[in-house]
């Protein structure tokens, strides 16, 4: 099916199947944050939507698209309803988008046809880059080591991870990762995020053929792809977020929206908020386009996500008191979750390697306007 320039503005687009769903994975995430395990119903839900496809590559089943920017503004808004539902659920599909995208830029045309004879059959793919010490290595046509941080370990059927050759740069592989006896999940026990099971995953003794191997050693650590692709979680993040606005605007009574202290609270909250859409919004326009500066975009919209966010948090239990925090209601759920999600690896480095990057230039590209 070929989409119109603005894929997600008309009936039956992703974003309307997404939006339809939503009031399911909103009740599903509910259940499975009482009683973490893998949302296998809030996947299936995924599926019934066709949205576990939509993304992939054409030759895969994937829907087409007039470009890349519409692409992405299509995988953006749907990360957002997503996120908004239920953030683990959003984690478990930005991986699955992410593992869409590997496979479109460096999967063979065989691989392309079982990917798509893959996800004809329901199947959900991760990405798994996070890894202790010494990390997986690829000796011989076998895997030894872990991942860690897995999200979706034992409930996705695939995931792509990386692996360190015996000479040269790290490879992507494709392996199984729905088997319970290499899953350890022991030491998630967290307080959001829960039904992502992101435990340790034991690659050790794992064959490897040609056939696993995506694209050439080095490909998926290649930029400006490899930081600007934190884009996509950052749309989840900001689907949170909005999700927790629209909580405190429901939770208002007329007595503090009669409060203009209260007032001021909500517009920040709001203005937080849309400075964070801004940012995602043109971060991922960037990667649409592979600009060389999407890597400090990236970077400087992964800062200005965390603090809308924080302070969105904040801003909520300020305004709702102590419903914030009680057992069952959505807003406590959406902090929680928020909270753990947005601590990503490294955020004072990727916030000083993007004022870097903006000491040295005008990332926006309108240098004599601004300066």
């Amino acid at each position: 099916m070929t989409l119109s320039r603005h894929p997600c503005s008309s009936i039956g687009t992703p974003t309307a199947r997404a939006g339809a769903i939503t009031p399911t994975l909103v009740a599903l995430g509910s259940r499975y944050d009482a009683a973490p395990i893998f949302p296998v119903e809030s996947m299936k839900a995924l599926v019934v939507a066709d949205l576990h496809r939509t993304f992939a590559p054409l030759e895969s089943g994937g829907e087409a698209f007039d470009d890349a920017v519409a692409r992405n503004q299509c995988l953006m808004t749907v990360l957002r309803i997503i996120g908004r539902a239920d953030l683990s659920v959003g984690r478990l599909y930005e991986g699955h988008a992410n593992a869409l995208a590997l496979f479109d830029w460096f999967g063979s045309p065989a691989q392309k046809a079982d990917l798509g004879q893959k996800l004809a059959q329901g199947a959900f793919y991760g990405v798994w880059a996070t890894e202790p010490q010494p990390g997986v290595q690829l000796c011989q046509s076998a895997l030894d080591g872990r991942k860690s941080f897995a999200t979706g370990a034992g409930g996705l059927a695939y995931a792509v991870i990386t692996a360190q050759p015996e000479d040269g740069e790290r490879r992507l592989v494709v392996v199984r990762a729905d088997d319970p006896a290499r899953t350890d999940l022991s030491q998630w026990r967290i307080r959001g995020m829960r039904a992502t099971g992101s435990g340790f995953y034991d690659l050790t003794g794992m064959a490897v053929d040609p056939s696993h191997l995506l694209g050439q050693p080095g490909d998926y650590d290649r930029e400006p792809r490899f930081t600007t692709g934190a884009w996509r979680f950052t749309a989840v993040q900001l689907g949170g977020i909005e999700a927790l606005l629209i909580e405190i605007r429901l939770a208002m009574s007329d007595a503090a929206r009669a409060d203009p202290l209260q007032r001021a609270k909500f517009a920040d909250a709001v203005a937080a908020t849309r400075t964070a859409y801004l940012w995602v919004r043109e971060c991922a326009l960037r990667a649409a386009h592979d600009d060389p500066d999407g890597p400090a975009f990236a970077r400087m919209t992964r800062g200005i996500v965390e603090r809308a966010g924080l302070d969105v948090m904040e801003l909520a239990a300020r305004i709702t008191g102590t419903r914030s925090a009680m057992d069952g209601e959505r807003i406590d759920k959406i902090i929680r979750d928020l909270s753990l999600y947005l601590r990503q690896g490294g955020p004072d480095y990727a916030g000083d390697q993007a004022a870097l990057a903006w000491l040295d230039h005008d990332a926006w590209g309108t240098e004599d306007a601004l300066w």
